[in-house]
């Protein structure tokens, strides 16, 4: 098997909710996604998609992942999208960096294996563990009390896990967390996620004056150091996100006892491939994982619950439903929201057909 063409596509997914608001007041309306098609010289195509979190999350924004692409594309052209190593070797080689980029195509590339091999992704992953995926729920950022009935509201709607966005002023986070708190239910668990935007001083305050809750304290700060050093002002669980991009940093995290938990997003460390090696060492180390992406639509949600289902129970912090964020569905055969739940399929590559209606025309063909 060979690829013969790739197409690209761009499609705005629009916020349910109107906009996602997170940590220093930054904010999203409309998602802009990237969606690949890698054709190859059989009946077969494969399917990835990109969707950073705005340009000033994470080093990605939409425009840079569809530039990336045209980078790689004449490298791709004639290699065996099956081949999945050799293929994250060769984009490594030809961009440095860059790893939202190649995460597309590696998923892509996982898509057709599948396919080729008649089996889901997930089995091809390392297998199914259990019936389903637990879901958590991020609570945009608002006034205490918004975010509060924010809560109740989702748990109507199956959720029982719950992820605060804070990082502002901490005198208003700690309102937020601790009105939350209060319309907690036995069972349920709530992460204030700082996602970068607290200062040091700033963390070492909201910690201090939240330590008799039930929470978990997430990414407070942008610097590595930072984070250790809020971590080790509390006794309150920690998770690690932004600051762990790959396999070093999760061995150096590990080795400073610096987080309970690591949130591990595809897009963030290059693709289905590499997020499968850091899945397997952090379960080695014992470590529970967030399994998600940076955002995405229906193309994304699928090989999160693949990655998901193919993650022991054990240690499944939980994952996320993005398709159900967002107006615009690009797929179909995604897996939907059950409960505060979802399965992988079981049809052969990540088991979804794309919507070409919401897709459009290309906006870049390489071959």
């Amino acid at each position: 098997m060979k690829i013969t063409e790739i197409r690209v596509y761009q499609v705005d997914l629009p916020l349910m909710e109107g906009r996602y608001t997170w940590s220093d007041g930054r904010f999203v309306e409309v998602f802009d996604s990237t969606v690949i098609e890698l054709v190859t010289d059989t009946d077969l195509i494969g399917y990835g998609e990109i969707c950073p979190l705005g340009p000033f999350y994470l080093p990605a924004y939409g425009a840079g992942a569809r530039a990336g692409i045209g980078e790689l594309a004449p490298f791709l052209i004639g290699k065996d999208p099956t081949a999945v190593g050799p293929i994250n070797s060769m984009m490594d080689t030809a961009l440095l960096g860059h790893p939202y980029v190649k995460s597309g195509i590696d998923m892509a590339c996982w898509d057709l294996l599948g396919k080729v091999t008649g089996k889901p992704v997930c089995e091809l992953l390392g297998g199914r563990h259990g019936e389903s995926v637990e879901l958590y729920r991020a609570i945009s950022q608002r006034p205490a009390d918004e975010m509060a009935e924010n809560v109740a509201k989702y748990r109507d709607e199956g959720y029982r896990k719950f992820q605060l966005k804070v990082g502002g002023d901490p005198a208003a986070d700690i309102a937020r967390i601790r009105a939350a708190s209060e319309v907690l239910k036995s069972g349920e668990t709530l992460v204030a996620d700082a996602n970068t935007g607290w200062r040091v001083d700033a963390a070492a305050r909201v910690v201090n004056a939240v330590r008799d809750l039930d929470v978990y304290i997430e990414q407070p700060c942008i610097s590595y150091d930072h984070c250790l050093a809020t971590r080790r002002r509390t006794q309150l669980p920690f998770i690690l996100d932004e600051c762990v991009d790959g396999v070093d940093m999760l061995l150096r995290a590990h080795a400073d006892n610096a987080m309970d938990a690591i949130n591990l997003k595809i897009s963030k460390v290059g693709g289905l491939s590499k997020a499968r090696l850091i899945r397997d060492l952090a379960v080695s180390l014992q470590l529970p994982m967030v399994v998600e992406d940076s955002w995405g639509g229906d193309i994304i949600t699928s090989a999160i619950a693949h990655l998901a289902h193919s993650t022991p129970e054990r240690f499944r912090f939980s994952s996320t439903d993005f398709n159900s964020y967002v107006t615009v569905e690009n797929a179909s055969g995604a897996p939907k929201r059950l409960d505060g739940t979802m399965m992988a399929g079981t049809e052969p590559g990540l088991g979804i057909s794309p919507n070409f209606d919401n897709l459009g025309k290309p906006v870049a063909t390489y071959a």
